[in-house]
């Protein structure tokens, strides 16, 4: 596994909520796994994803991570809300990601 660079890791994490969280897409690239992937363990695990660990973008604040370039339009998330990591959670997707690796 190629290590990541501390900077583009800082450059993926964003404030929202008054919480730094991660996008979903961001947070499975570093993993390199299929964004999809890791949205189905979220599911899959519900005890171990509270909502102060993972929640869905609200319409607002996915036009405000447009505006800000964190997602390159509304348009390219097909429909759907992308959920956003605390760091809490960035923490329990360690535990599923093996699962992850398996499929």
């Amino acid at each position: 596994m190629e290590l990541i660079k501390t900077e583009t890791i800082q450059h993926k994490i964003h404030t929202i909520r008054e919480v730094q969280i991660i996008l979903d897409k961001d947070l499975a690239q570093f993993y390199g796994v299929k964004p999809i992937r890791l949205r189905e363990q979220i599911k899959r695990n519900p005890n171990r994803f509270p909502p102060d660990f993972v929640f869905p973008l609200s319409e607002t604040e996915i036009e405000y991570m447009v505006s800000q370039n964190a997602i390159p339009s509304k348009q390219s998330l097909g429909g759907s809300f992308p959920l956003v990591f605390t760091e809490q959670g960035v923490g329990a997707v360690s535990g599923v990601i093996i699962k992850i690796g398996r499929l």
